[in-house]
Formats: structure tokens, C-alpha cells, sequence
């Protein structure tokens, strides 16, 4: 089965061997990473020297169970990285159909026709679909689904960029068997780079979601860090009117430039706009060493995140 095609944000090497400069010359606002991360808490040496000790992780996702409001009867699972359980989640029942609602970033297609799911666009159908996934808001139009669309025996709710609203989240459903909420840590917390995700919800697929990733799914640092921040309310109570404002800014300025801010408008992570001519617009912010993201299936839809605080007259001068 050929591979289904991953389109994702970032490439800024590709891009400056395009348009010159160094990584470090460039503003990548092609990915939904908020500019201004957690501050890093003083981590013991033996965090880098010892292997994670299971009680951290226990304190990692009480942690988390306490900032998100899981409900009881609910399991919690520490991982590698959303994307680690994206690739393991389509193993968890036999392949089927899958129905993914588009448009949305296909991470998740490619995971699951990996495994031998046919999608529900290009299967028969004599039968609802055995599995849905639904990002929650959708990336990259921010739609927010309901309780009503949780309907596929296994129902899989992406809500990697959820924590910007959680009083939309769907995680009090995330009891009922098959199903699955993911949470990213690299969005809001703006710490990609420290591959953090957590799966919640149906016990049984958790528990052989944590046997499929292994003993010490996660670092030690991150078991630290991640504690350290989902402890932490006013922080990201503080962040969500920084990110909602700033988005607010991001919109003005796009609209001065000529475009258009799309109907569905994105989140306060990033920011969807309409223009006639994406290419041309991604090639002229990228003159001026700005990444910004485009979209194979759309002839008109500009994605950008939020610049740091720092790169704002850059980003203003180059439009």
C-alpha cells in the first residue's frame, strides 16, 4: 500500500536553501506554536543521568488528570509526543473504515492507511465507518465538534490545540468505551521540542496504547517540566489572553496587507486567511525569511502562526 503523503508545517531548511540565509535568519510561523513557551524550571542532574522513575510519571499524569478535569473512569497515558499515539492508535482494532473529516492535517489519514484502513472518502459505503477521528478545533479552519459527532465505535478526538478554549473540550465523554482524547503538549505550552503528549479516555485502549509504547515512554526532563507546567493555572490563564490578543493584532495587520481573514478564522495559535494566490504570497514573506503555510488542497487559504513578540516590524515590514 503506498504511503499517504504527511503535510506538515515547518521545512524552514528547505526554505532557506531556497531564499537564502540561515535557519537562524528565518521566523517559521508555518506551525500553531505559541512564541512565548513555558519558562523552564531548574532541572536535577539526574534527570538527564538516571532513567525516569515511574513515580514521576505517576506525578506527570496525576498532573494532568488535575489541570484537564478527567473524569473518573477515565485513564491517562504520558507519551513521547501526540504523534507517537497517532501512529499507534490504528493498530488498537482490526483495519476498517475510517471516516476523518476534511479539511484537516493528515497526519492522522496517513496513520491510519498505514495500518490497512481504507478511509471513508474512497471506501464503500454499505456500512458506517468503524472509526472516526476529529480534531478538535480542526487544524487548519479551528472548527469545534459536539458530543453528537462522537459517533464511530472507536472515536479518536485530537485536541492538541484545545487547551486555547477548554471550556470546549470534550474530554468529560472521554469515559465511554473507544474513545481516545489527545493532548499535545508542544502548541500551548509552545515546547515541541520536548515530545509530550498524553492519550486519555477507554481504559483498555490506554492500557495497550502504554504496552505498545514500552517501559520510559517519556524523559525525565519532561516528566519534570511537564509536572511543573499543568501545576500551573495562572500561567496559562495569562497565556490565553496574551495568544487571544495577539491574534487579534495578527489579524489587523494581515487585512491591511490584502487579505482576507477566512470565515473559519483558525485559533488564537494560528490564524487562517483567505488570498488569491497562496504561492505568491508564501514566496514573498519567504523574500524576507518569514515561513509561512500553504495548502495542497486549497486554492486560497494563508495559515500563520503567531510571531514572537520580537518579530513582530519584521513580519510588518515584510508584508
Amino acid at each position: 500500500m503506498p504511503d499517504t503523503p504527511r503535510d506538515h508545517g515547518g521545512g524552514v531548511d528547505a526554505a532557506a536553501a531556497r531564499f537564502g540565509g540561515t535557519r537562524s535568519d528565518w521566523i517559521d510561523l508555518s506551525t500553531g506554536i505559541n512564541p512565548v513557551p513555558y519558562p523552564l524550571p531548574a532541572l536535577p542532574a539526574d534527570a538527564w543521568t538516571a532513567l525516569p522513575d515511574a513515580a514521576a510519571q505517576t506525578a506527570l499524569e496525576q498532573a494532568a488528570r488535575r489541570f484537564w478535569s478527567v473524569p473518573e473512569g477515565a485513564a491517562v497515558l504520558a507519551a513521547p509526543g501526540a504523534s507517537s499515539l497517532i501512529a499507534r492508535i490504528p493498530a488498537l482494532t482490526m483495519p476498517g473504515t475510517v471516516d476523518i473529516p476534511t479539511p484537516t492535517y493528515n497526519e492522522h489519514a496517513a496513520a491510519f492507511t498505514a495500518q490497512g484502513w481504507a478511509l471513508s472518502g474512497t471506501a464503500p459505503q454499505a456500512a458506517a465507518p468503524q472509526a472516526r477521528v476529529l480534531v478538535h478545533p480542526n487544524n487548519p479552519t479551528g472548527r469545534f465538534w459536539t458530543a453528537q459527532d462522537l459517533t464511530a465505535p472507536l472515536t479518536v478526538i485530537d485536541e492538541s490545540f484545545c487547551d486555547i478554549a477548554p471550556e470546549r473540550s470534550l474530554i468529560a465523554h472521554a469515559t465511554q468505551p473507544g474513545r481516545i482524547v489527545l493532548k499535545s503538549f508542544g502548541k500551548f505550552w509552545g515546547l515541541a521540542g520536548l515530545r509530550l503528549g498524553f492519550a486519555i479516555g477507554d481504559p483498555a485502549l490506554i492500557d495497550r496504547l502504554a504496552q505498545m509504547l514500552g517501559p520510559w515512554p517519556v524523559s525525565g526532563p519532561a516528566l519534570i517540566i511537564g509536572t511543573h507546567a499543568l501545576t500551573d493555572p495562572d500561567w496559562a490563564r495569562k497565556t490565553r489572553i496574551r495568544l487571544n490578543e495577539d491574534a487579534a493584532r495578527l489579524d489587523a495587520l494581515m487585512v491591511r496587507a490584502g487579505a482576507r481573514v477566512s470565515v473559519s478564522s483558525g485559533t488564537p495559535l494560528f490564524r487562517l486567511y483567505e488570498v488569491s494566490d497562496p504561492a505568491h504570497w508564501q514566496e514573498r514573506l519567504a523574500r524576507h525569511h518569514v515561513w509561512s503555510r500553504i495548502f495542497p488542497y486549497s486554492n486560497t487559504f494563508l495559515r500563520l502562526g503567531l510571531p514572537a513578540p520580537q518579530h513582530w516590524a519584521r513580519l510588518e515590514a515584510a508584508l
